[in-house]
């Protein structure tokens, strides 16, 4: 039972993306089972099956200990891992196979929390993945690109499980922009000649000489476009993640 984690910024698509990609999936003829690890969801465009809001309430968190919103996903996020045995007990008896763990929408709940990675590694004994997606909209300015690539390193140092990149919502890009983004992705030297091209001063400086940092410690971000709402990209994205979780076969024989 394979698990591949959804993560990424808050608005990249982590929720959207998986209901899409999960029912890309069914109608594959795969056995999938989706997870919901945001306490603080109100509404989801999947039904979950297994629940994190089962297990905390985050309202009922507010007003029992006069906490705001923030402080109460804060200490919501930290409950999970002490449910986490009865998240795996819940996750096996599905017997699916592969999971799909759709992760808080603020990011650092998750990936910066030690609750995080003690989830990651406590989620199953099975093969894992780290799903990291760069929203292709805020990626446009090399700025922000060189922002996402840096988020993507912390996210990998916190978890240092195998991770693949996606560059989510390309539907809402001409796909000129979206070829433009790929390719700062796969060639560092056009990522630096877009920079010198549209930054200025300390943004210039400060994205250049992290984007060398990032590159020199051979961390490589290569991106797959992706579309929820057209499902492109699936078929290559799913590929890839089978390489990585079952060693290139079928998650269902």
């Amino acid at each position: 039972m394979p698990v591949a984690f959804i993560i990424g910024t808050a608005g990249s698509g982590k929720s959207l993306f998986t209901a899409a990609f999960s029912d890309w999936l069914k109608m594959s003829k795969q056995d999938v089972a989706v997870v919901n690890l945001d306490p603080g969801a109100l509404t989801l465009p999947y039904s979950p099956d297994v629940d994190v809001r089962n297990y905390v309430d985050v309202v009922a968190l507010m007003e029992n200990y006069g906490l705001g919103p923030n402080g109460a996903l804060i200490m919501a996020a930290d409950l999970i891992a002490d449910e986490i045995e009865n998240i795996t007990r819940e996750v096996e008896d599905l017997k699916a196979d592969i999971v799909l763990v759709d992760t808080p929408g603020q990011m650092e709940l998750f990936a910066f929390r030690a609750s995080g990675p003690y989830i990651v590694n406590e989620l199953t004994k099975e093969s894992k993945a780290i799903v990291y997606l760069f929203d292709a909209v805020f990626s446009v300015n090399p700025l922000n690109y060189v922002s996402n690539m840096f988020l993507s390193a912390a996210v990998y140092n916190r978890f240092f499980q195998p991770q693949l990149h996606l560059l989510s919502k390309c539907d809402l890009l001409p796909k000129n922009e979206v070829d433009k983004i790929i390719d700062w992705s796969a060639n560092p030297k056009a990522l630096e000649y877009a920079i010198e091209q549209k930054l200025e001063d300390m943004k210039r400086l400060f994205s250049r000489n992290m984007m060398r940092a990032i590159t020199q410690l051979g961390l490589k971000f290569m991106l797959m476009p992706v579309s929820a709402k057209t499902n492109d990209g699936f078929i290559n994205f799913n590929m890839a993640l089978e390489r990585i979780l079952v060693g290139g076969d079928k998650y269902t024989y």
